[in-house]
């Protein structure tokens, strides 16, 4: 089992520049970061930009995966945030991650002035997001001098140069899609474009009914995968721990029990919040440097 956490951007990097190396020290497989432009009850507070935030801890860790949890459409275009992942991922030495989801109705849903979509548009501007993403990231076509080009509903590019964006890992034909993802849409585009697979459960749920949402869906997974002809078990399998109405940081019996559930759902990689001092999310850090201490022994489970 693999296990990474969340630092939410709200802290200025004077103090913040600690917690990402505090999350590579403490041995941290994969940190994230919210990809929002502000975020439900902490509207009202400091909220820093999600990939400033993120070249600044490539710069200063060495071996911990950087990623988005996550990225969406809802105020983005894919010509310029390419670039802005490509450049990560140049800075962190080939080690970022693209959580990327539909997007939900909140904020940044409207903040630009953009209606409210419906749960079928907001697909299919998700569809050619993550379609149009991945043709750009994988870069021009070798000698080529035309750029990418791509018309869609949604996005338009016209001799987008992309150069030089192949990502630093030469193993890699670019960076490792995360899609956030539920429904059986979604979970095809996990199976066409994922290498791995996020899901924060079923909305609206808590405690038990919650991990019933959770086996379903990763039987869903299954089923739509292997439609799609695709593998199930090449899909890495990421669960956000904190979303089922509990925090798994509140104790150190609550994360290894729900680290003990996730990894007989059969998750790769689980995933949870740094603590913060009051609100969503509040704990000790003494949790969290106890929760540290078992990383080894549960990457080795």
């Amino acid at each position: 089992m693999r296990c990474g956490i969340v630092i939410l951007p709200q802290d200025p990097w004077s103090r913040a520049r600690a917690k990402w190396l505090g999350a590579e020290q403490f041995g941290f497989d994969h940190a994230w970061t919210y990809d929002h432009l502000s975020w439900r009850s902490l509207a009202d507070e400091p909220w820093n930009a999600t990939i400033p935030i993120l070249t600044a801890a490539a710069a200063v860790t060495e071996r911990i995966a950087l990623g988005t949890f996550v990225s969406s459409p809802n105020f983005r275009h894919p010509v310029p945030f390419a670039k802005d992942l490509a450049t990560v991922d140049d800075v962190s030495n080939g080690r970022f991650l693209l959580g990327v989801g539909s997007g939900g109705t909140g904020f940044d849903a409207t903040v630009l002035g953009q209606p409210e979509l419906t749960p079928r548009l907001r697909h299919e501007r998700f569809a050619e997001f993550v379609t149009d993403l991945d043709l750009l990231l994988r870069g021009e076509p070798e000698g080529s001098t035309a750029g990418i080009s791509f018309a869609g509903e949604w996005y338009t590019a016209v001799n987008a140069r992309m150069v030089p964006v192949r990502p630093v890992a030469p193993e890699r034909q670019r960076m490792p899609f995360i899609i956030a993802a539920n429904g059986t849409k979604g979970l095809g585009l996990v199976s066409r474009f994922g290498q791995g697979w996020v899901t924060t459960g079923q909305e609206g749920t808590t405690g038990q009914a919650w991990w019933a949402s959770v086996r379903g869906l990763t039987h869903r997974l299954d089923d739509v995968a292997s439609i799609a002809g695709r593998d199930p078990a090449t899909i890495d399998r990421y669960l956000s721990l904190d979303s089922g109405g509990t925090y798994s940081l509140h104790s150190m019996n609550a994360f290894e029990d729900a680290v003990g559930r996730a990894s007989e759902l059969g998750f790769t990689d689980v995933i949870s919040h740094w603590p913060r001092e009051s609100g969503i999310y509040a704990g000790d850090a003494s949790t969290l440097e106890a929760v540290a201490g078992t990383l080894d022994r549960l990457r080795g489970a």
